[in-house]
């Protein structure tokens, strides 16, 4: 194809296509490690599904949550976490150490996006493995709930898992880039990473300040309840999927005027 009649779309699918390549190698060097990996994480989502199986010996619902439907929240929120754990978590925690040791002013001389190669430049493979055991997971849990979801639930399920990954990568991108001021930052991006925990949770388990907080400006219980609510036909009204919708978009905007606003302020790591 005629480098000039390429489009932008085109071209950094390309790019993105050679970081995928790169990844596969640099995974197939440390075999063991990427099964490993994998291993731990299938280890972690076990007892996370034994831990709701010891809660619900002790009771039926939690609000209005059965047992399978949280499973199935679980598997849900399980399948996010592994998405953006592949495609973005090593690349945002990275953000620091790449300031610090300063590859940035490398990367802001390459004829192609920053913020694109600092959230898309390694994949962590390992991930849509154990994004698959959530799949397998919530397949199960909507076969004892007798689920039968319609090609719409299933497309608007999609699309909302997107938009929680959005959500995701910008509050952790937000984070990140206080890393040109604090030069490390690890443990504020590390600590986000942990509010995951909160999202695998009920929304109707929580009242209050907590749950307004945690709704609206740090949407954490937004990200999995709504698509998980929406296959398990427990949505109250489609204003909590335009919620989650509007959130991934505010999200994204603010952590674009972050990144920007970081930029603009850089003046290298030499200077």
């Amino acid at each position: 194809m005629d480098a000039a009649k390429t489009t932008p779309l085109a071209r950094y699918a390309s790019i993105y296509a050679a970081l995928w390549r790169n990844s596969i190698v640099r995974e197939m060097q440390f075999k063991a490690n990427f099964v490993l990996w994998i291993f731990v994480e299938l280890l972690w989502f076990a007892l996370q599904l034994t831990f709701i199986a010891v809660l619900y010996s002790q009771t039926d619902h939690i609000g209005d949550w059965s047992k399978w439907q949280v499973v199935l929240l679980i598997g849900t929120s399980q399948l996010i976490q592994q998405l953006f754990s592949s495609i973005f978590l090593s690349n945002l925690t990275q953000l620091s150490e790449t300031i610090r040791t300063g590859k940035l002013d490398f990367m802001l001389l390459l004829p192609v996006n920053t913020r694109f190669l600092i959230s898309f430049r390694q994949v962590d493979l390992g991930g849509f493995v154990n994004a698959a055991s959530a799949i397998v997971v919530m397949a199960y849990a909507g076969s004892q709930l007798h689920l039968h979801p319609r090609a719409a639930q299933i497309i608007g399920f999609i699309f909302l898992v997107l938009a929680s990954l959005v959500i995701h990568y910008s509050l952790m991108l937000t984070l990140s880039a206080t890393s040109f001021w604090t030069v490390r930052s690890q443990g504020i991006v590390w600590g986000y990473y942990n509010l995951f925990n909160i999202a695998r949770l009920p929304d109707a388990a929580f009242r209050g300040l907590f749950k307004a907080f945690f709704t609206y400006a740090l949407p954490m219980l937004l990200v999995a309840n709504v698509p998980a609510r929406l296959i398990a036909q427990k949505l109250r009204s489609p204003w909590e999927m335009a919620l989650l919708v509007v959130m991934s978009f505010i999200c994204f905007a603010v952590s674009e005027a972050m990144w920007r606003f970081s930029v603009r302020r850089y003046t290298s790591a030499s200077s």
